[in-house]
């Protein structure tokens, strides 16, 4: 039985609410509503705090946390608070996978958290370190009445293995007791007349080492990874949870398919933020966590460029662009990891205890997830991208609504059957933004020349890398190209999605931002160049007070950039360019904004409060960044061809 004494603390839409709580005065959920939907782990631990690994964190959570425009959380509020309980509304959790929110809270006195929905690797991070989750609000005012909880009540709804984890109080625990080693990666037959399968079921299949037998969505299981990689926020971190585990020397499964990124913090010394408050020694430290990894054990490793800022790229591209195959399995310490489901890879964002354990057992937990496949149709006009698509789901009811929380995305159709794979990858990494577990394409002869052309591998898709005829899908979404025109989101939320042609009145813009791993692919640079290109062969200029930044997502976009002539005519037009990396999009580097009152628009990932500066940040296509740049306002590039009189676009 557990008995809970802590105060309860609502995340209202009110400030004037928060406020109270935070004052000593103890409320009802009544009084409280509503509750902030979209809580992102951006405002539980905004990443200028993301500077430790352990307990120290509990000074921190919720401090990006907006209400009312307001940001009512300091340090120690909550822990000075005496709150052991939170209490919020849907999609709670949602944005990066990073294992420092639930651990900020749970080191700030939290033991419970009651939310109408939770995003799926926030949720699974709390099961993993001994946060109980419900989206049960009865449970409040039994805890009101001073009534024991059994733990029964927190098991409720959750597939077994999650339930033999909470029971153990989480999953290094439970994995000292009960997983085994996998020396060696697993994979089953899948039989000929089998039931039909998706393409995502089919690597599942393959893929799963417990429990025995075919497998239901919702159904708890272990698969065998192929590749597993953490980044420099949290390879300390990774360690810090195996060493308490496992012991000071750790004796890792299959080292060389573990790979260690140093992309988010590269450019520390160039990040106002950073500089400003003190805190690039702070990001040494997690440096020092990282490096000292690499140093102890023999893992791969990708890191920051000898004497010049910036490193090798960004983890989820280096992933597709040098590692992952189609019917790998893939984890990482990153909510973006989906980017390699662009060749066929069921790749997944996972916590960073996940990562730990599945050093120690080559193994990674999930839960089966369903599968929705969207059929995109049609024919993308001049000037709109797979960026617009994804842009269009996230508006949909749906997605805002939470509804796709944990499914996979099956991409298929004429339309994506035309696209490249990096603009495949833009559909696949942003499964991130609609709650999905991940997405997935299936591998062709697109698939087979990329990895041709950019690793020099001869690869045969097997027969096997297909969905059946007649798979199941939990839905199937039409998109029908011929009726999009370019989106935008407004600031806040990706899903806050619009056409663009349907905002009331002009937006100015100071920073147009094109990069990260959404938009520093090949591909995004070669519409940033000829947006760019066009312009200046039209006698245009970036707009006075307006900056174009472009951030390549790596060394490898970089030389390509050099290679087609492409970064002469960025310096002629006067764009900023940056060294690969996350940079801004991580709010660590140039690009990001200065103060409240600066716009950006970006075609990085995410625009949650504080994700890329104190500033207000509009997501859109690199068609959209580079356009808007010339004329100092949200514009598409087929407005600005229009507005300059011609009607070509210039390849």
């Amino acid at each position: 039985m557990l008995s809970f004494t802590g105060r309860i603390l609502y995340l209202s839409s009110d400030p004037a609410v928060i406020r109270r709580q935070l004052d000593g005065t103890d409320i009802r959920l009544s009084e409280a509503l509503p509750l902030r939907d979209n809580v992102s782990t951006d405002e539980i631990t905004p990443v200028t705090i993301m500077m430790t690994f352990d307990a120290r964190l509990g000074r921190y959570p919720y401090v990006g946390f907006e209400a009312g425009g307001e940001m009512p959380f300091a340090i120690d509020t909550v822990r000075q608070g005496g709150f052991e309980m939170t209490v919020a509304g849907k999609r709670y959790g949602k944005g990066s996978s990073r294992e420092s929110s639930p651990l900020a809270e749970k080191s700030a006195g939290i033991r419970l958290i009651v939310a109408e929905s939770f995003e799926r690797i926030y949720r699974q991070n709390c099961d993993n370190i001994g946060i109980l989750t419900t989206t049960d609000f009865s449970i409040l005012d039994r805890i009101l009445t001073g009534e024991a909880i059994p733990l029964t009540e927190f098991l409720t709804g959750r597939d077994d293995v999650t339930q033999d984890i909470i029971r153990a109080g989480g999953l290094l625990p439970f994995a000292r007791a009960h997983l085994p080693r996998l020396e060696t990666p697993q994979i089953n037959d899948i039989r000929p007349g089998d039931r039909p399968r998706s393409l995502a079921e089919k690597i599942v299949a393959r893929r799963k080492v417990l429990p025995v037998g075919d497998v239901q969505p919702g159904d708890g299981l272990w698969l065998s990874v192929d590749w597993r990689f953490s980044h420099d926020y949290f390879t300390g971190m990774c360690a810090h949870f195996a060493h308490e585990a496992f012991g000071t020397t750790l004796d890792l499964v299959r080292p060389q398919n573990i790979i260690a990124f140093q992309d988010h913090l590269t450019l520390v010394e160039q990040s106002q933020p950073h500089v400003r408050d003190g805190l690039v020694p702070a990001v040494h430290e997690l440096f020092e966590g990282h490096h000292g990894f690499v140093a102890k054990y023999p893992v791969r490793a990708h890191g920051q460029l000898p004497g010049e800022p910036g490193s090798d790229g960004i983890c989820h591209a280096i992933m597709t662009e040098t590692y992952a195959l189609p019917g790998d399995v893939i984890i990482g310490t990153d909510s973006h990891t989906p980017h390699s489901g662009s060749l066929g890879s069921l790749a997944f964002g996972a916590g960073a205890t996940d990562i730990a354990n599945s050093w120690m057992t080559g193994l990674i937990r999930c839960k089966m997830p369903e599968v929705i496949r969207v059929e995109v149709v049609g024919r993308l006009a001049d000037g709109v991208s797979a960026r617009d698509i994804v842009q269009y789901l996230l508006q949909t009811d749906a997605i805002r609504t939470g509804k796709s929380i944990g499914v996979i995305f099956e991409y298929g159709g004429p339309v994506i059957a035309a696209m490249s794979i990096d603009e495949r990858a833009t559909l696949t990494n942003m499964a991130a933004e609609m709650g999905g577990f991940g997405g997935i394409v299936e591998p062709d002869a697109t698939t087979v020349a990329f990895l041709k052309e950019r690793r020099g591998i001869d690869f045969a898709i097997e027969d096997w890398m297909a969905s059946d005829p007649g798979a199941t899908y939990k839905e199937v979404v039409r998109i029908d190209c011929d009726q999009l025109s370019p989106m935008v989101a407004r600031p806040g939320d990706p899903g806050n999605s619009v056409p663009l042609a349907d905002l009331s009145a002009p937006v100015h813009v100071d920073i147009a931002l094109g990069g990260a791993c959404t938009g520093g692919k090949r591909a995004d640079f070669d519409i940033y160049h000829q947006v760019v290109k066009w312009g200046v062969e039209h006698g245009l200029s970036i707009a006075e007070g307006t900056r174009l930044v472009l951030q390549f997502g790596t060394v490898g976009v970089r030389d390509y950039c050099r290679s087609q002539g492409y970064l002469e005519t960025f310096e002629a037009a006067g764009v900023e360019l940056v060294p690969p990396g996350c940079g801004a999009c991580a709010n660590c580097g140039p690009g990001q904004s200065i103060n409240a009152d600066q716009v950006s628009i970006s075609s990085i990932n995410r625009n949650f409060p504080g994700r890329s500066g104190p500033g207000k940040v509009w997501l859109g296509s690199p068609y959209t960044v580079a356009a808007s740049a010339f004329t100092g306002h949200l514009t598409s590039f087929a407005d600005l061809i229009r507005a300059n009189h011609d009607d070509t676009v210039s390849p």
